[in-house]
């Protein structure tokens, strides 16, 4: 099929496994109830390794709960995560029959199989070399995810990782977005999926300070924008849409929850890890993304922000919406959902595109969170306490995330 870049691209299914819940509505539900999915964790590697921070946002139903024994066995967790996901998704979406070769997957990640990696480490120094897993390699690659997924699905028209740090998932359905735009396939299951709840992360931000060290209350944790804000929480899962054709849904009557109407990556090349602290690059992403949609700031009526409850990048996003939005920012319902999931890295942008798109399809805001003391420096109209309506006529909404190594990426989605 010709590329045709005007070519309306549509929400039909979504499924997730996460800190809130072992599905979509279940993880809605929490979320608009104001739930914490950030929990001490009990694991006996916690006080082995002295660990410094000893809370995270785990998953609230194990994928041993879904998963037969022997198929987790051959997955990574970070696959496991995506084969509930998968599932999940494409029986929401009405299980379409579609040509395999018109059918592609896009997985995102961050950091990849580093349970595998690093267990499997393990069992050589103790066990030596015969007793490693055949299946190591395959579980331990980032792309593992999205072959499992593309094999469960009989998926033929490219199956692919994009691996951008915390911007991973959002850059994933960007690339999703392009590939039904150029005529690659009609549909396209696409997300980002991330299990890296191992001492080796934690530890590895912990020595960063990039976590809170909340021990003593890990409920609270995870508060965007308030002035007591001490770092992020460690969160884990899987979030994934199908995107479709819109003339592929309606030609079979699929539900349509909304349109994923355009997408915007930038770099700010200022820090590996800090982000530019006026928001510049994070700023084009969106402005890139409306435009990309054939919107202006005023058509926007919700943002998910990537709000990972550090000091400074959530001053450096206010600036940033500030900056692309202008005068409409005021109008503007801005939710920080991390502040009930946690930061789930190459994840999030797939799971809050997720929550993004559902507050669009009920047309009400989550709410954030653990916010006493609204920073002064963040002038953006948070949506506290209880979720908030977001009113009728047609509406836009924009997912932003943000990863170490300056990628930025913005996608936006409007109702139908």
């Amino acid at each position: 099929m010709a590329s045709d870049t005007q070519r309306r691209i549509v929400v039909t299914g979504l499924g997730a496994t996460t800190p809130l819940g072992g599905d979509v509505p279940s993880t809605w539900q929490a979320a608009l109830a104001g739930s914490s999915g950030v929990r001490t964790m009990t694991h006996d590697w916690v006080a082995r390794y002295e660990l410094p921070v000893t809370f995270a946002a785990e998953l609230a139903v194990p994928t041993t709960d879904t998963l037969a024994r022997v198929e987790a066995r051959r997955l990574d967790p970070a696959g496991q995560m995506a084969m509930v996901a998968a599932r999940e998704a494409w029986r929401d979406a009405g299980s379409p029959e579609v040509d395999p070769e018109r059918l592609g997957v896009v997985v995102a990640t961050g950091i990849g199989g580093v349970w595998t990696l690093l267990s499997a480490y393990d069992t050589l120094k103790e066990k030596g070399p015969r007793r490693i897993f055949p299946l190591t390699v395959p579980m331990l690659m980032g792309n593992g995810p999205a072959a499992s997924v593309s094999l469960e699905l009989c998926a033929r028209a490219g199956v692919h990782t994009p691996v951008s740090a915390c911007a991973s998932g959002a850059e994933g359905i960007a690339l999703a977005l392009d590939m039904i735009r150029l005529g690659r396939a009609d549909i396209v299951v696409a997300g980002g999926t991330e299990a890296a709840t191992h001492p080796l992360p934690i530890a590895g931000f912990a020595a960063m300070q990039a976590l809170s060290t909340r021990n003593d209350s890990p409920a609270t944790a995870s508060r965007p924008y308030d002035t007591a804000r001490d770092g992020f929480v460690l969160g884990e899962g899987c979030g994934l849409l199908v995107l479709e054709a819109e003339e592929h849904a309606l030609a079979r009557g699929a539900r349509i929850y909304a349109v994923l109407a355009g997408s915007g990556l930038t770099s700010d090349a200022h820090h590996i890890a800090a982000p530019d602290p006026e928001g510049s690059g994070a700023a084009r992403a969106v402005s890139r993304a409306l435009a990309d949609a054939g919107l202006t700031p005023s058509d926007v009526a919700h943002v998910n922000a990537h709000a990972t409850s550090t000091p400074v990048g959530d001053i450096a996003e206010s600036k940033a919406i500030r900056k692309a939005l202008g005068a409409a920012t005021d109008s503007v319902a801005v939710s920080a959902t991390k502040s009930m999931t946690g930061h789930l890295l190459g994840a999030a942008g797939a799971l809050e595109s997720i929550f993004t798109v559902l507050a669009l399809y009920h047309r009400v805001a989550p709410p954030t969170i653990n916010v006493d003391d609204l920073d002064p420096e963040v002038q953006l109209d948070v949506v506290r306490k209880d979720p908030r309506p977001l009113g009728a006529g047609d509406l836009a909404a924009v997912n932003n995330s943000f990863g170490f190594g300056g990628h930025n990426a913005a996608v936006v989605f409007h109702t139908v």
